[in-house]
């Protein structure tokens, strides 16, 4: 098979995995080394980072040849689809020539599982050490590390990636044993474990050590399918609270199940992906993240999933009534931070403004606060925004509004029609 052929294999069969970013980690350009990594580059393929430039990485498997069965997987052993595999070498010496022509600035390395976990994961290394040692790679590079595999082959990975990846796929054991019979909790969970502790104990060689090298710098992310099974978001959450706090993840992604094959146990091949849906979840995930807020205070036994007329924060600010209004002039940052468009900058920069005046309605304006849904949640010395009519009831849906123009495109499509269907 030519090479191009198989480059068009693999990077269609890796579009289905959207925990490729790069972020958190910089490393100058280096002597007879090829490339650098900026901190600022924090996107996946064809995105922007955060100075506006548009980045790129080169997205593929190493194959789509797997030993599992997975229903819900387009590359699951009994689909009857065209394989390839690259070569170790094949596969360097694509991303240094990419490179080298300005079409990308790092590599995301998946792969199916070809023979077994340790056989894979031995030909990822091969193809890193290729880049980074004979070509002098110095670029991005975001591996996926197969559960299953020996702690020492994870090890070489890591110290050859700047970002290590496991994903659980699917939320709960319930779904893995009905979708995904090969895998198990406890080998998707082990390796993750077993990247913290390399992490840990790596941060303690470089106090020691400065030149010693480095193990996985990014850290670590993983990938929740969302759709495929019947988990709740509130158990999708607490998956998600209970990984950041455990394994010190950077990201949780969610990636709304798109139908590939027809399943008893899977949505139809007509079902929409729920975008709408994974958007929900990201928004959480952010509240968990940097608001401060927890799994429980989101969702409930009563209301095990989010409302799609409204984001988290809102429907959690309509639903606490007693928690406001809030005081502009006194609140503290975690109180700031609670109220529906006051993000983390934004409730800083009051904290830094209100010291040399009153602030006005206007003023906050002007700090980049969303006063679309923050003017119905707070006060400027005392007085609410001049000429601001609402109600408990007419409340809900003043917010509805804001949210459905402020949706991507896709999300608002599903809300539009969520909302013509009841």
């Amino acid at each position: 098979m030519e090479l191009l052929d198989k480059l068009a294999i693999l990077t269609d069969a890796a579009k289905y995995d959207a925990s490729c970013t790069s972020s958190g980690v910089r490393r100058g350009s280096r002597p007879g080394m090829i490339g650098n990594t900026s901190s600022s580059v924090a996107g996946c393929c064809h995105s922007f980072s955060a100075d506006g430039r548009c980045i790129s990485l080169l997205k593929v498997l190493m194959t789509n040849c797997c030993v599992y069965d997975c229903k819900y997987c387009v590359n699951r052993r009994s689909n009857d689809t065209r394989r390839a595999t690259f070569t170790p070498k094949e596969l360097a010496d694509l991303t240094i020539q990419f490179y080298r022509r300005n079409y990308i600035e790092g590599l995301f390395l998946s792969s199916g599982v070809l023979k077994s976990p340790d056989y894979t994961t031995l030909r990822m290394i091969e193809s890193l050490r290729i880049l980074r040692q004979e070509y002098g790679f110095n670029g991005y590079v975001h591996a996926k590390a197969i559960p299953g595999t020996s702690p020492e082959l994870v090890g070489q990975l890591g110290y050859l990636a700047d970002r290590l990846s496991v994903n659980i796929e699917l939320p709960s054991q319930k779904g893995l044993a009905a979708l995904a019979p090969d895998k198990t909790k406890s080998a998707i969970l082990a390796p993750m474990r077993l990247i913290q502790e390399h992490g840990r104990q790596n941060k303690e060689e470089l106090v020691k050590y400065r030149h010693a090298p480095a193990f996985a710098p990014a850290g670590q992310s993983t990938q929740l399918i969302v759709g495929a099974t019947e988990d709740s978001d509130r158990h999708i959450l607490h998956l998600t609270e209970s990984l950041y706090d455990r394994y010190q993840l950077k990201r949780v992604f969610y990636s709304a199940y798109v139908p590939v094959v027809e399943n008893p146990l899977l949505p139809a091949l007509h079902t929409k992906p729920p975008l709408l849906r994974e958007h929900r979840l990201y928004q959480a995930d952010w509240l968990l993240r940097f608001y401060g807020f927890r799994a429980e205070e989101l969702l409930d036994d009563a209301h095990p999933n989010f409302d799609p007329m409204l984001d988290p924060k809102c429907y959690w600010a309509v639903t606490h009534p007693e928690q406001f209004p809030v005081e502009i002039m006194t609140a503290d940052l975690e109180r700031l931070l609670r109220v529906p468009g006051i993000g983390p900058t934004g409730a800083r920069r009051i904290l830094s403004a209100r010291r040399t005046g009153l602030l006005q309605f206007e003023d906050l304006h002007k700090m980049g606060i969303v006063l679309k849904r923050a003017q119905f949640f707070i006060l400027c010395g005392g007085r609410m925004r001049e000429g601001l009519r609402f109600t408990a009831e007419t409340l809900t849906r003043q917010l509805q509004a804001v949210e459905c123009g402020s949706l991507p495109f896709a999300a608002a499509r599903q809300l539009s029609l969520f909302d013509a269907t009841g």
